[in-house]
């Protein structure tokens, strides 16, 4: 799985919450630090670079705990040493009075996605060094006041941002249950209908047959005719249902005529075209039923692309299909591979395509077998 983009990892209610909790915090803290960069009697030149490297750690601090969030630890580790390299140089311009801007370095450090551990013994770092500096100045009424900061705000933030990682896989792992579960269910169903409809459909078919086999064996008459031609019937509507059956427990709805009219009905209406269609496909013999639905997809797919209709045909028989409109009518061009492979596919069940104009003034494609 490929990293999310930055607009992805930064958008979202949590990081507008620490955007904003970030920017008041810099807002309200950092101006005494301001005051002193541009109160001191230094070149202008200084005073600008100062500034600037103020600019850059605030970036940092505000943007890459949470590009890091989505993100493997070596991206945490790259984005911390960014962060430690931006507040020494604050502290290189500025001296000793940058150090205030540890409790914000140890914020971040708290937020970024970090190896385990590794984030508690940064804040503890931070903090031993902001004693060992305050004692060294003499201050020991102070010396606790800003290692106690940092300990506080870094391992609170980092108590945070794990109960957020931890949050973000739970809710992960409840969307695999639930997809194992829909799997789980599909695959019943699918099990359930084979053994049972699956099996019904097959008897019903091999009945079907049975009997007529022994109507052709009776004397002849007008009743038997036309027993024998029910029987046909429901045999070929068994078969046809049952490759259905079949194709839907697999898992695979496939290419077939049932299939590809429900598509053709939504890719028209929502094209905007007038869709006339038939409303059963039980007239169409199961072994014609996978070319008959690659016919129905090639001739629609070209009317919503290609036509500039406003009506669609679609005629159904026993051996043949049409796909007609009113739009702009058979070009002068080569014919596509579309056109080429429902060819190739006729020629193999025996059947003729024919293209050209139609009676409603646009394209006509028809397959008879």
């Amino acid at each position: 799985m490929s990293s999310p983009s930055l607009w992805e990892t930064l958008r979202g209610p949590g990081p507008r919450k620490w955007f904003i909790g970030a920017a008041f915090s810099i807002v309200l803290w950092a101006w005494p630090t301001w005051n002193l960069v541009w109160s001191v009697d230094e070149p202008v030149s200084w005073k600008v670079l100062a500034s600037a490297s103020l600019v850059a750690f605030f970036a940092a601090y505000a943007v890459l705990p949470m590009f890091s969030r989505r993100r493997d630890v070596r991206t945490g580790l790259v984005c911390v040493a960014v962060l430690l390299a931006l507040n020494g140089l604050v502290i290189l311009l500025v001296g000793k009075e940058a150090l205030w801007t540890w409790p914000f370095l140890a914020c971040a450090i708290g937020m970024t996605t970090l190896p385990p551990r590794v984030d508690f013994a940064l804040i503890m770092a931070l903090s031993g060094i902001s004693l060992a500096s305050e004692l060294a100045e003499g201050n020991p009424e102070q010396a606790f006041f800003q290692p106690a900061l940092i300990l506080s705000l870094g391992f609170m933030m980092s108590s945070f941002a794990r109960l957020i990682r931890q949050t973000t896989e739970l809710r992960a792992a409840q969307t695999e249950l639930a997809d194992a579960a829909v799997a789980a269910e599909r695959s019943r169903v699918a099990r359930d209908m084979h053994d049972i409809l699956g099996h019904s459909l097959t008897v019903i078919a091999v009945k079907a047959e049975l009997a007529g086999r022994l109507m052709e064996a009776t004397s002849d008459s007008p009743a038997r005719d036309r027993a024998v031609g029910e029987i046909s019937e429901v045999q070929e509507l068994a078969r046809g249902a049952l490759a259905d059956v079949r194709a839907t427990v697999a898992g695979y709805r496939g290419v077939n005529v049932l299939a590809e009219l429900a598509a053709a009905r939504t890719a028209l209406e929502s094209a905007g075209i007038q869709a006339d269609l038939p409303r059963t496909v039980e007239q169409v013999p199961a072994k014609y039923r996978e070319l008959f639905g690659w016919v129905l997809r090639e001739g629609v797919t070209n009317v919503v692309r290609h036509s500039g209709a406003v009506q669609c045909r679609v005629r159904l028989t026993a051996s043949t299909v049409l796909v007609e409109d009113d739009g702009v009518g058979p070009g002068p061009g080569i014919p596509g591979s579309g056109l080429a492979g429902i060819r190739e596919r006729a020629a193999i069940a025996g059947g003729t395509v024919s293209i050209g104009a139609s009676d409603l003034g646009g394209f006509r494609l028809a397959v008879d077998v």
